[in-house]
């Protein structure tokens, strides 16, 4: 115990009525006061530029492509690669008219597009409102309207779900952006809609024609709106700051310096837990912290 807690003070009897105390136990880091925050990461921003700064030609992002009937070897975006995209991604964003404090939805499985959406949103103080891969189109419209969100980043798979006519509140989306790209006739669905849609590679190249400089967040911004999975009513919107991002990544660091194995940036985290939960938002922000690198799961590979 005393290795995960240590007494800091000891409990007190309560007297003329007033309640006994316990004794006070703390992490053995924080055993004279807690760790102070490092100003010049105090933001989710902040995190991400300084691993750029620090890691540029290190792997960040790992996917394999599915061809022939199989997944293919892991390939490797860096740090400089997907900071590029993340800046042409913000460009394309503001370039629309879309203002710092609109809620930016991404939907669909883990993969590099959605970092970089996510890292495009804390460049210009956008809020981040992920949703989860395995919600149906009724919890998807609540979203959209509940969290008045403006612009959803989609994976292909997904696209029909956002346009379906169950999905009511979609009328309020100004656009789409695919991971890939889009069917015309999804296309076509979208125009009718007076939603505008893009694939990937469209929108990138629209941030490469109209580049605008980041509009960096202040700590107590707010970085993302997480949602819970609506198991005991309509799903409820957790907001987080910037700060509490940064504070939860910065308290793993401490633990892992301090009762685990060094991490180093040849260490890989294979990401198969949703990235619409901030368990693995947290843990792909610490591996980037750290210069390290994170590959996407794509499912089990078939056995004869």
């Amino acid at each position: 115990m005393s290795k995960f807690g240590l007494k800091v003070e000891e409990g007190k009897e309560g007297k003329n009525g007033e309640p006994s105390i316990g004794p006070v136990y703390r992490n053995p880091i924080a055993k004279n006061g807690f760790p102070s925050a490092d100003p010049d990461l105090s933001t989710a921003w902040q995190l991400f530029r300084s691993a750029v700064e620090k890691y540029p030609g290190n792997r960040m992002l790992g996917w394999r492509d599915f061809k022939d009937g199989k997944w293919g070897s892991y390939n490797w975006k860096t740090y400089k690669e997907a900071y590029e995209e993340t800046l042409q991604i913000g460009s394309a964003l503001r370039a629309h008219g879309i203002e710092p404090g609109a809620r930016i939805g991404i939907y669909g499985a883990n993969c590099p597009q959605w970092i970089v959406a996510m890292e495009a949103c804390s460049a210009h103080s956008l809020i981040c409102v992920p949703l989860y891969d395995t919600l149906g189109s009724g919890a998807v419209d609540f979203i959209i309207e509940h969290a008045e969100i403006d612009i959803v980043f989609v994976q292909d798979k997904k696209v029909k779900e956002i346009l379906n006519e169950e999905c009511t509140h979609a009328k309020r989306l100004k656009l789409i952006v695919c991971f890939t790209s889009l069917q015309q006739e999804e296309k076509d669905k979208a125009v009718s809609m007076d939603i505008k849609p893009y694939s990937w590679n469209e929108f990138l190249n629209m941030g490469k024609e109209n580049p605008s400089e980041p509009s960096p967040p202040q700590p107590l911004d707010i970085c993302t709106i997480m949602y819970t999975s609506g198991t005991s009513g309509e799903p409820k919107g957790v907001i987080l700051t910037h700060e509490n991002m940064t504070a939860s990544v910065t308290g793993v660091d401490h633990f892992m310096e301090e009762f685990e194995d060094k991490m180093t940036v040849d260490d890989v985290y294979i990401s198969f837990l949703p990235l619409a939960h901030i368990l693995d938002r947290m843990i792909e922000e610490f591996f980037f912290h750290r210069g390290a690198s994170v590959g996407y799961f794509h499912g089990v590979r078939c056995r004869n």
